[in-house]
Order: C-alpha cells, then structure tokens, then sequence
C-alpha cells in the first residue's frame, strides 16, 4: 500500500464520501470507449496505444490516458485517445466529451467543468 492516492471528498450529512482518482479515470474510461470512432486510448506522454476492448484488464491499462486534475471545485480530465480512421475528429471528439461529463457527474455525484480532449493517432481499419 506504498501508493498515496489523491480522493475526491463530497462532504456528507452523515460523513464523507471519498472517491479516488483511479475510480474516476475507470469512469472516464468505460464512457470514452463506448464512443463510436474512438479506436483506442494513448499514454499523456505519448507511448503506446491500448486498444479498447471490453474487459476489466485493458480497462485498467486505459486508465493511463487519462489526467485529472481535482484542485478545485469541478473536476477537469484530460484524455488521450486515438480515432479510427474515416471517422470526423471534432465530431469524435465531442461525443467523448459529452459521454465522460455525462457519466462522471452522474456516477460521482462531482460537478465537470471540463473534458480536454487529445487526439493522438488515426488508427486504419
């Protein structure tokens, strides 16, 4: 348990309910790859390209493209991904954009101000 994990905090009546940044990525993550046009996610730094298929252990390695900055009031998400080819990116882009604000607020209860969106490759069929 040598890792120290940064929490989202939303203080409760009764409490606190601390949600971390792992869970929050897991979130971003599951919504980004049900986003038509979206093949893939890619590293912040520009390593290699995960594709997305629908199991817990390549969900986790997807995890890797996305940043979250949690110091203020809203949430804001950087993510990393790659679009198939064929596909328009701004469209691409704007539908990831509304699909993690969307699933994020409504599973975390976390108010998102925004959803920067980094288009790092064109994948070919």
């Amino acid at each position: 348990m040598g890792e120290s994990k940064e929490y989202m905090t939303l203080p409760e009546e009764n409490g606190s309910i601390n949600i971390s940044e792992e869970v929050i990525a897991a979130i971003a993550v599951g919504a980004v790859r049900d986003v038509e046009g979206v093949s893939g996610m890619v590293t912040a730094m520009g390593g290699s390209v995960t594709d997305l298929v629908h199991n817990k252990k390549n969900a986790q390695k997807g995890a890797k493209g996305v940043k979250i900055d949690m110091t203020g009031a809203a949430l804001v998400l950087d993510i990393y991904l790659t679009v198939e080819y064929g596909h328009p990116i701004p469209t691409v882009a704007e539908n990831a954009q509304k699909a993690v604000i969307g699933a994020v607020e409504a599973m975390t209860g976390c108010s998102v101000e925004a959803v920067n969106i980094h288009v790092g490759g064109v994948t070919l069929a």
